[in-house]
């Protein structure tokens, strides 16, 4: 073998070694595992009724188009520690058959939570593919009531279960709907001073959002 094809074959290996290399690492990206995910989102949630009165009456809150932000980090590979910041705004209503809802004060809330997501299914080795997944946790709701000049407030205990489906376009972006529920008692002598007792409601929550993992 002569010198020269030993000079010509170095640079061809060389390449070769390179190209390898940038593929490999190439494929190490894409299986880089998510550990961290934020999903601002926007819905609707639905109120259950607070309390039932005489001839079929109700109090609740209105449903209304609700904005907030969730967090994931995975601390195992389809487990994931969450939290959740919600906010909206809705009138207070007494319901009465036949004439319909009448608004008794206006209400801004917020709702925050954490709990743990359980993901049915990792991404494809391109980062894409639709997870399913399920969640629970532990949080508040915080009520702030006025009517004219009247303003009061209330901070009520609230679980939450709910589920949905994460659909990945690629390793960074992905769409998410989910539902959830958001399950506690509205605290009418905090509120109000009025000492009525409340029953457990469930106020449920339709999101649809944009997750962008890192």
């Amino acid at each position: 073998m002569s010198r020269t094809s030993v000079h010509l074959r170095r640079p061809a290996v060389a390449a070769i070694a390179l190209l390898g290399s940038l593929a490999f690492a190439s494929h190490l990206e894409a299986q880089k595992p998510t550990v961290a995910r934020i999903t601002p989102y926007v819905g609707y949630i639905t109120f259950g009724d607070y309390v039932d009165g005489p001839i079929g009456t109700s109090i609740s809150n209105d449903g209304a188009v609700l904005y907030g932000v969730a967090l994931g980090l995975d601390v195992a590979p389809q487990l994931a520690l969450v939290g959740n910041l919600g906010y909206t705004q809705s009138d207070v209503k007494v319901r009465i058959p036949i004439v319909g809802g009448v608004s008794i004060a206006s209400s801004k809330i917020l709702l925050y939570d954490a709990g743990l997501q359980y993901r049915f299914g990792k991404p494809t080795a391109l980062g894409t593919g639709a997870i399913p997944f399920i969640e629970g946790g532990l949080g508040a709701i915080r009520y702030e009531l006025s009517k004219g000049p009247l303003t009061t407030n209330t901070t009520n205990f609230a679980g939450n279960i709910g589920g949905g489906l994460d659909v990945q376009v690629n390793p960074t972006i992905g769409v998410r709907g989910a539902v959830k529920d958001y399950i506690g008692k509205f605290d009418f002598k905090e509120a109000t001073a009025f000492s009525l007792e409340s029953k457990v409601a469930h106020n449920v929550a339709f999101t649809l959002g944009l997750t962008l993992s890192f």
